[in-house]
């Protein structure tokens, strides 16, 4: 399987957009005068710690048994040698081939880069067939080993994973330790950014467990496994990094492998850290117009709304969001726009099925590459998860429109603050990539004033659009009105909704008399 290397170079004619998000990302490592830095190669990463690794100093990567770490050293070599850097892997604990071919499942090669020799290893995992611990003995013949494996190849990165295997091996601590701070000494001499993993007994216990690893290290990271709602969420956190700026708090990352391959430069398998609450308001803007499709909503929204925006259509169940939603997809493949539906209340065949009663043919369109569709339950897996699959939907298929139907059901996998952080990356992305999106959210009580859901959306949105159930003349009809559009003038008047089989309808203004059934704002 075969990677194309990432590259800072965009391909002539790629929007602006991309390159002013790659501005962005790369503002906080060049700002101020630091360290100099080592890029781990994980966009996220690279965010959290604003530029990367500290350059020829030592990193810990601490975390309980699980929790990533032999994974996350592993992609760094990695990265590193597919940007042709040589490094050196040292372990511990885990037999080398052993571990090659664990991560070759991701499709890393590092195999064939030790054959390159572009990565050195040094195997130093403990005799299978020992019976007892060594005793009164130095790490100078591991450290010979590996001080020659970094001249060999001439390496600046080098990763020893992991230190518990060194402990286990040995039972004068005290030596070991003053025998770890000298191989540290030396590697730092050569010029060698460092990369140590260890491991923690507790989550949420002491950093160190072996009472070496915060005066060892100049950077210590540490990622964390917890249960949230019933569901595993990773985080990683910068504990510390000494003499340089870093961003504070826990950051959620993912596990991705296997499923379709991204393009050159998308999103990879490996760890992807999401640090979706650092997304700044720094995107750009566009006049040009998306027409909805729906000749009323047209005329409401002045002309259709803005290319980049992010509509929220609220309404409570069988209001007619998703034939809105169907239909805002629908007109852009009729005019060459490539349109990505994201289901998480109907399968596919439903969705099909419903769209061709409006004389929307889904079926030809996903034939004709101008229509995808992803159905899933919610369940399926976190916020962080369902973030980094819309990222890589849309790294794939390069659409110009997007539905989410709905986000109501995302919201109750995860807490308040999670959702609200998961749909402002969202909208940035969004924005970022210059694709228009469409959020449907279902108001779960239809007298309801308020909604949680509706709170975190309304602000985060260009524009709303509420359906509404109302009351006139002894019957149920239904209402539409756009309550808040920027940036554009709009149409203020609540008017008739009503739904047939050729499709939506927008009427004339809801007679004062009528009542309204419903909440005022999403």
């Amino acid at each position: 399987m075969s990677h194309a290397l990432p590259s800072d170079a965009r391909p002539a004619g790629e929007d602006a957009s991309a390159a002013q998000d790659a501005a962005g990302r790369d503002e906080d490592a060049g700002r101020h005068a630091g360290l100099p830095r080592l890029a781990t190669g994980l966009e996220g990463l690279d965010h959290v710690l604003m530029g990367g690794l500290p350059r020829g100093r030592t990193t810990m990567v601490l975390g309980s048994s699980g929790s990533g770490k032999t994974l996350l050293v592993s992609q760094f070599l990695w990265n590193a040698v597919r940007r042709g850097e040589p490094a050196v892997l040292v372990t511990f604990e885990e037999q080398a081939q052993e571990l090659i071919r664990n991560v070759g499942t991701l499709g890393w090669d590092l195999g064939a880069a030790a054959e390159a020799g572009t990565l050195q290893l040094v195997d130093a995992s403990p005799d299978p067939h020992a019976q007892t611990p060594i005793g009164d003995y130095d790490l100078s013949g591991i450290i010979l080993q590996v001080q020659a494996a970094v001249q060999q190849c001439g390496a600046k990165l080098v990763a020893l994973d992991s230190l518990g295997g060194l402990f286990t091996q040995f039972e004068d601590h005290g030596a070991l330790r003053r025998e770890i701070v000298r191989l540290r000494d030396l590697l730092r001499e050569m010029g060698c950014t460092t990369v140590i993993t260890a491991e923690r007994l507790h989550e949420d216990g002491p950093v160190s467990r072996h009472g070496i690893e915060d005066f060892v290290a100049d950077c210590v990271l540490i990622l964390r496994q917890t249960l949230s709602n019933e569901r595993l969420r990773r985080t990683v956190q910068v504990h510390k990094l000494r003499g340089d700026r870093h961003r504070h708090g826990e950051y959620p990352f993912i596990i991705a492998a296997g499923g379709e391959a991204a393009p050159p430069g998308g999103l990879h398998n490996g760890i992807v850290v999401l640090p979706m609450s650092t997304e700044r308001l720094s995107q750009g803007s566009v006049a040009d117009r998306t027409p909805f499709g729906n000749a009323g909503l047209d005329r409401m929204t002045g002309g259709g709304l803005f290319q980049d925006s992010v509509v929220l259509i609220s309404g409570p169940t069988g209001g007619g969001k998703t034939l809105l939603a169907s239909t805002f997809a629908a007109h852009g493949c009729r005019t060459g726009d490539r349109s990505l539906f994201l289901s998480f209340e109907e399968s596919r065949a439903q969705l099909v099925r419903h769209a061709a009663n409006w004389s929307h043919d889904f079926a030809h369109w996903e034939e004709q590459g101008l229509l995808k569709i992803r159905c899933e339950y919610p369940e399926n897996r976190g916020l962080e998860g369902h973030l980094y699959e819309i990222q890589r939907q849309i790294e794939l298929f390069e659409p110009q429109r997007l539905v989410v139907d709905s986000v109501s059901a995302l919201a109750r996998i995860g807490t308040p603050r999670a959702f609200r952080e998961f749909l402002i990356a969202l909208s940035s992305h969004l924005k970022r990539k210059r694709v228009c999106g469409l959020l449907t959210v279902t108001s779960s009580h239809i007298v309801s004033r308020s909604e949680k859901v509706g709170v975190h959306i309304s602000t985060l949105t260009d524009a709303i659009i509420l359906l509404r159930y109302l009351e006139q003349d002894n019957e149920i009809g239904r209402s539409v009105s756009v309550v808040k559009m920027r940036g554009s003038q709009h149409d203020k008047h609540v008017r008739q909704f009503t739904i047939d089989d050729a499709g939506a309808h927008v009427g004339e203004p809801v007679h004062e008399t009528s009542a309204v059934i419903g909440n005022i704002l999403p």
